[in-house]
This record gives C-alpha cells, structure tokens and sequence, in this order.
C-alpha cells in the first residue's frame, strides 16, 4: 500500500519527520491543500502566500526528483478537508497518512476531524512533532504541567536538549515511478503581491543561513538592535513557511558552539535564545490554546478599556504618528513586508500603551503585512508587548519610543531611510516627537498605568 505525506507549513524535503516516516518502505505521495477563503480569514499577508507559492513550487521540483507526485486540492473551508483527504487516498490505493503539527485551535480542531474521518474508514493516521525542538507539551515542572515564564522554561528546554539526540531526517530516497503526476503550479495567484525579496526552496534558505553563519552569528548580541545594520539572520520567512528546520538552525550554530548550551560565543548564544523564545510560545500557543482563540493569556487584562479609535489606529498603520521611530518601522513593514525585531516591539508597545489600542488589532495587521507572519511568535510577541500575555513586560515598563531611537539608531540613519522628509534634521533632532503628533507621549504613558491599575 501507499502513505500520503500532507505538506502544510514544513514546506522542505530535508529535515522532515512527517515525509521521513512516510518513505520508510511504501510508495508516497504527496499532498498540499490550498483554501484561499481560510488563508484570508486567518489574515495570511498576501506576500507571505506569493513566497509560500514560490517554495511550494521548489517543493514539487525537490519532490519530482525523488518521484514523488505532488498533488493540489483546492477547498473553501477546512471543513471539507477530511472528505477531500479521504477521496485523494481512495482515489489512489493510499492507506496511511502522514503530517506534521500544527498548533492554533483551528488547526488542531481540523487535523481530529481528519484523524475521526480516517478511522471511521479504518485508515492509519501518523501525526509527527517536527515544526518546534521537542515533542509539543512536553515541556513540564515539577508538578507535571506547562512552564508559564520563560526562564524557566528555557531552563528546562535546556535539560532535555543536552540529552536528546536529534534524529536526522535528511535522505529522503528516489523511489519507483508511479503512475501520477504531479499538478501544475506553475501560475502563482499571489504573484502580483510578490516583491521577490527572497529567493524560494530550501538551498536558498541553506544558503541564507550559512552566509549568516559566516561572520553576523558572532556579532548577533552586538548589532541585532540596530535596524541600520543589517545584524539579523533574516531567516525568518523561511521559518514561518517551514522551508528550513528550526533543528537544523540549532545543530548548526551548537557545532559551531561546540555543543555548549551555556558558554562559548556569546552571538550563538544570544542567537539561540532567540530559537528558545520562538520554541515558548508555540508550547504556550499549544498548551494554552485559549490565546489562538482571540483571548488574553491573562483573563483578568480582558477588561482593559481600550480606546476605540480608528484614526490613530490608521495614522499608525500607515506611519504618520509624528513619531519618528515609530513611522520608520511601521513604513518599512508596509513597503517590505518586514520589520526589524526591535521595530516590533516599540509599535507594538507604542499602539498599546501610548494609544491603547487593543494589541487585537496589532497582531491582525502585522499578519496581513508580514512575510513571515508566524502565528504563535506574532501572538506572543504582540501579548508580551501588550502586557497581557504569560510572562510579559510589566504594564508600567513602557518603552519611550525617541529614548529607543536616541540608542538604537543614534544617527537617525534608519529615520532618514523610511521617514526621507525628517532627512534634513541633525542627528538629535531628528530623534524628537514631531509638531503634529498625534499623541503626548508623557500623558499617554501615565494613561496605560492607569488603566491597568485598575484591573488591580
């Protein structure tokens, strides 16, 4: 008999549990579900789908090499996707099926409903944990129930790392040729939104990361503030589509380390614990998955008052606060797609504290503009800001966003690059809150505490 691999966001043959486990011994075809109508509903960015279009193309090449067919279904719900799956596996003697997990209380309420339908015609169904570093929950205390701070989560995550061996799924064999065919890809729907900033498929990616690996890794801790400097991996969007593993960028940067967790170079370290973070919000996501659900990870920040008003929020969208900091970053986002880690945070804490703007909205619109929107990294990050999530910045640590500016772009070089009209002001000026502001950033500061001492 025959396995089906469904391809959903681990869009690579290299390092793939699901696709592994499915070429072990049987014929394999793949699989890959396009809904337009749930993309849009989930605020996938348009350029984040014209890129995944791209790998998903890098993919079926990767794939037909190895004479694995590739096949397109096409729905407007995931509601239809268990009849869907269970036609394709009818339709081509395929008795097993095989994908990676998703976290997203959509998600996983999808994959039960694949997994009922499937047994109910007595198919194997094999679920594999291959888009973080461990098993999804697996990350326990004392008392046998998930970490809720990061500290000591990563502590932990630490633990079991040192003593996991990696198992790695790199061969994936040639097998016979089947008679199917793959589906045609070759007309991108998204390419219109497509800015070709990167280049698709897992050797690109590769290739990104061991440029980074080169030289940036070991000055990581020293230049990833600064969004003058080009400072970060920018493997991003290749994560976000699972075109690289998120194993394989640890491997590589503790051979580097020479396997140390603790010590060492300080850039890898500071570089890994980025992959740390990203690891705590997809357990959180998973074990709390009321934060999928719209909701606050702390219940009692539901009542916030958040000011209902759409022309700040436009103004900050568009990047014309009268923020100079702040207009950079949110105009580097609407033009490219991306914005610099640190850029993230000042917006984000800026459209939450200093307009009290439901973080909601924030996280909805980095979505719809992101290449490398990731649905548990956006939610954690928008919350932490926000201080409304598992371990955030407390409600009275709010970011000064021209202090911000003065240290990590002290001579307005980034301003200059997204804000040009600011591009006659020396190197203090142009740092300070402009004449038309739309908010007073002392008593915008003082309103945030108050309205979250109130919850009190």
């Amino acid at each position: 008999m025959r396995s089906l691999m469904w391809f959903r966001s681990d869009l690579r043959v290299h390092d793939n549990e699901a696709l592994y486990r499915a070429t072990e011994n049987q014929e394999t075809v793949a699989l890959f579900i396009v809904s337009h109508k749930e993309w849009e509903a989930h605020h996938d960015a348009k350029l984040k789908l014209a890129f995944m279009w791209r790998n998903l193309q890098a993919l079926q090449k990767a794939l037909d090499s190895r004479n694995i067919p590739l096949k397109i279904v096409e729905v407007n719900s995931w509601a239809e996707i268990p009849t869907r799956i269970l036609q394709v596996m009818e339709a081509y003697q395929i008795s097993s099926l095989y994908f990676n997990h998703e976290v997203g209380v959509n998600e996983v309420a999808r994959d039960r409903a694949v997994y009922r339908q499937l047994k109910k015609h007595l198919l194997d169904i094999y679920p594999c944990h291959d888009k973080t570093l461990v098993k999804l929950g697996s990350i326990l205390n004392g008392e046998n129930r998930p970490y809720k701070v990061f500290t000591a989560f990563k502590r932990r995550l630490i633990d079991v790392l040192q003593y996991q061996r990696f198992e790695n799924h790199f061969e994936i064999p040639t097998q016979n040729k089947l008679d199917i065919t793959s589906d045609d890809l070759s007309v991108n729907p998204y390419e219109a939104f497509d800015n070709l900033a990167y280049q698709a498929g897992e050797d690109a990616a590769f290739e990104v990361f061991q440029n980074f690996l080169k030289e940036d890794i070991f000055l990581y801790h020293a230049h990833r503030d600064f969004p003058a400097i080009e400072g970060t991996s920018r493997l991003s969007p290749y994560l976000a589509l699972g075109v690289i593993s998120v194993k394989t960028l640890l491997q590589e940067a503790l051979m580097i380390n020479e396997g140390d967790f603790h010590a060492g170079d300080e850039g890898i370290l500071t570089w890994m614990n980025e992959l740390y973070w990203r690891e705590f919000y997809y357990h959180i996501m998973w074990n709390f998955p009321q934060v999928s659900r719209n909701r606050a990870f702390q219940e009692k920040t539901e009542n916030i008052q958040w000011r209902e008003n759409e022309t700040d929020f436009e103004a900050w969208k568009k990047g014309e606060t009268g923020i100079p900091i702040v207009d950079a970053f949110m105009r580097q986002l609407k033009t490219t797609g991306w914005m610099h880690n640190r850029g993230r945070m000042i917006t984000a804490m800026f459209l939450t504290k200093n307009l009290l703007i439901d973080w909601r909205k924030g996280e909805a619109w980095f979505m719809q503009n992101l290449i490398d929107g990731d649905f548990a990294a956006n939610n954690g990050g928008w919350q932490w800001s926000a201080s409304t999530g598992t371990d955030a910045v407390p409600y009275f640590r709010i970011f000064n966003p021209v202090t911000q500016s003065e240290r990590f772009d002290p001579n307005g070089d980034f301003i200059r690059q997204w804000c040009p009209e600011l591009a006659h002001l020396d190197n203090k000026q142009i740092h300070k809150v402009q004449k038309h502001a739309i908010v007073d950033l002392k008593s915008s500061r003082l309103r945030a505490i108050e309205a979250f001492k109130s919850l009190s």
